[in-house]
């Protein structure tokens, strides 16, 4: 999954730090929220002065904030002082990972359509991959996959996607947190191995799972750009049928589904209806 891009303080931030919220909303709220996605881009786990660095705000208005969100449970503070992600937010992203399936379901639909083959929408959850939202096949011989099951990323095409552009000391990180048990025989199982196979996603730009998390199975998955939140589609499927002939064709039409995908997406969080 592609870190967010660091947040750092420019002229027009420290402005903004006494400005009137150009958006028209409650300037609080807008502050609030700038420093909750910080800190997820930080790893979740930040010092005050850290925040003031990165977001222009002086120390005492980053202090009053971060004292209602710890009183709210949105942030707790740790015994070395740090303020970290708390609680109640793991809440507010389960709810908002099954309404990200729900939007992306016609879309999934879509590559059902053109393909024949089942579609799946996945975002990395800690070090793990969960699986949001599906569309089965309508073959007889189809892939099924529960909406809410929990993957390791290395054996998994949407999990390469969502590591491509992480820098390779998080993966490696990551990785040894998770080990890489072998699902099958062709499951990447060294950490320079699967560093490789990520150097090949971000140039081609999609990933495969080539028989590497189940014998006879297929999977192609590309990103989501600009996603709020990293996710990736995919679409898999017995493995004679998903060809690399076939993967030829279905890589543009991810590409294009994911970029259609991304706009709605974007029209929703800027308040208005998508599809």
């Amino acid at each position: 999954m592609p870190p967010s891009a660091e947040r750092k303080p420019t002229a027009a931030a420290a402005q903004a730090a006494t400005a009137p919220a150009a958006s028209g909303g409650v300037q609080s709220l807008e502050r609030a929220f700038d420093l909750l996605e910080r800190m997820a881009d930080a790893g979740g786990e930040v010092g005050l002065s850290e925040l003031s660095t990165t977001s222009g705000l002086p120390l005492p208005t980053i202090h009053r904030l971060m004292r209602t969100l710890v009183s709210c449970g949105y942030v707790r503070q740790q015994p070395n002082r740090r303020y970290a992600l708390g609680p109640r937010l793991i809440r507010l992203g389960e709810s908002a990972s099954r309404l990200l399936g729900t939007w992306a379901r016609p879309y999934l639909a879509r590559l059902v359509e053109e393909t024949g083959e089942t579609a799946n929408m996945a975002m990395l959850d800690g070090d793990e991959v969960v699986y949001v939202a599906q569309v089965p096949s309508r073959h007889s011989m189809r892939m099924f996959t529960e909406v809410g099951r929990r993957v390791l990323p290395h054996s998994t095409g949407v999990g390469k996607v969502l590591l491509a552009h992480t820098p390779d000391d998080q993966v490696r990180a990551l990785l040894a947190r998770t080990g890489m048990p072998a699902a099958t025989e062709k499951t990447i199982t060294t950490p320079e191995g699967f560093l490789e196979a990520l150097a090949h996603v971000r140039e081609a730009g999609y990933a495969t799972d080539d028989n590497e998390q189940e014998i006879g199975v297929r999977c192609i998955a590309v990103s989501v750009p600009d996603s709020p939140t990293s996710a990736a589609i995919s679409i898999s499927g017995p493995a004679g049928r998903v060809t690399d002939a076939a993967t030829d064709k279905f890589v543009p039409l991810l590409h294009e589904v994911a970029a259609d995908l991304s706009a709605a997406l974007a029209t929703s969080g800027n308040g208005t209806n998508g599809q």
